[in-house]
């Protein structure tokens, strides 16, 4: 009998909660959250055993925080709350034997949901394309620091999307 090799990957704990209408159903949701995680930390090149925590909920959650934490008072898709800034986080990159809490990520479904109407992809795509999105927060980068780091930022975003697979979409 052959065995099949499989490299060690590094340990990932997400801790999810919900606000109550989006707590039932989440499976298909928190599925898609966990690969694009894991996805966006392996392109990075981010060796070590990492947790997170995940809130889901709407529009009107996630418009206090935007307001209470940024002092924008509108409704956002995505917060992040990174714990490291970029310089830290290459340190702990792979060079830990601890597991790294890497922060916090709020996602709006409601705002998803509508953004993939708006773009005419599916609702499991966009929350992909979010967690991508928050996740490079959480590694540091910041798109609104400036034009440079937004474009590096969104190639980033772009390259991590395309080695993620959508069945529901049309080619």
């Amino acid at each position: 009998m052959m065995k099949h090799y499989t490299p060690k990957m590094p340990k990932l704990k997400i801790y999810f909660s919900a606000d109550k209408p989006y707590a039932q159903g989440c499976y298909l949701v928190k599925k898609v959250i966990r690969e694009a995680v894991r996805a966006t930390l392996f392109s990075e090149g981010f060796d070590a055993d990492a947790e997170l925590s995940v809130i889901l909920c709407g529009g009107a959650h996630i418009r206090a925080l935007n307001k209470k934490f940024r002092e924008k008072d509108a409704a956002t898709d995505v917060l992040s709350f990174p714990i490291y800034s970029e310089e830290e986080i290459t340190e702990l990159k792979g060079s830990t034997e601890e597991t790294v809490e890497l922060g916090d990520m709020v996602l709006s479904l409601e705002r998803a949901k509508e953004q993939a109407e708006e773009l005419g992809h599916s609702f499991l795509h966009e929350v992909a394309f979010l967690t991508v999105h928050s996740v490079l927060h959480l590694l540091g980068y910041d798109h609104e620091r400036s034009p440079e780091e937004e474009e590096r930022q969104c190639g980033r975003q772009r390259a991590i999307m395309e080695w993620l697979v959508f069945p529901d979409e049309k080619e």
